[in-house]
């Protein structure tokens, strides 16, 4: 199946090859290979102390099988630790499809066209065409750029914004930045509500109640 409702691209031939990139080199799903990351997340509520956890994931390609309708997909196990050394310990799996022309990942039940291909600098689609949590446009950004993560560098990654909304009441900001040959090297995700009850907070960006979490590549391998 070919995706393209909700797909904005261009249609010349080639209106910059040099952004053009083979999307799946942004999800390499070799069976064994791995990522983990740092992760760092913080909730904020009314009339306590803002909770905050820092702990470390661990993605790796499980399996691979064939559906009912003879479509390949890879199953990913994540694991979770809170400290460098310990065990890890079964945190939760997904699964993702390659397709010629997009990829998609499966949470819960419901799936999320993460990336579409080819990759080209500000191309948009609707992130929710396969489920039925409405429209959400997601949008290529700074396509081959070079990035350099926890003293990591990538020579060519690629970032999806899902969402990069402010206002005096309220900040949704999902970011996902990928990297060729390695996957998912950066995630930012941010839903706060601001106080908004009297003149005195408006605007000061004083958080109400929400969650911010980062989560940043450590280190990849096969095992």
């Amino acid at each position: 199946m070919v995706l393209t409702l909700g797909i904005n691209s261009c249609t010349s031939p080639c209106d910059d090859c040099e952004t053009i990139v083979k999307g799946s080199d942004f999800f390499p799903l070799e069976v064994g290979r791995f990522v983990e990351y740092d992760v760092n997340e913080e909730e904020v509520a009314l009339g306590r102390p803002a909770v905050v956890r820092a702990f470390q994931w661990k993605e790796k390609v499980a399996e691979s099988y064939l559906d009912p309708t003879g479509e390949k997909v890879y199953r990913i196990a994540r694991f979770r630790r809170t400290l460098e050394g310990q065990p890890w310990t079964p945190d939760s799996t997904f699964t993702v499809r390659l397709k010629i022309d997009y990829a998609v990942r499966n949470e819960s039940g419901r799936e999320y066209v993460k990336m579409v291909f080819p990759v080209s600098e500000k191309r948009s689609w609707n992130g929710n065409i396969y489920n039925n949590l409405g429209e959400d446009e997601y949008v290529l950004k700074d396509v081959n750029k070079a990035l350099k993560i926890a003293g990591t560098a990538f020579d060519r990654t690629a970032t999806v914004v899902q969402q990069n909304d402010s206002t005096l009441v309220n900040q949704d900001k999902r970011i996902e930045t990928y990297a060729a040959g390695v996957g998912l090297i950066y995630r930012e995700r941010i839903n706060v509500q601001f106080c908004s009850s009297t003149p005195s907070c408006i605007g000061k960006a004083q958080i109400d109640f929400g969650t911010r979490q980062l989560v940043r590549f450590k280190r990849a391998g096969i095992e």
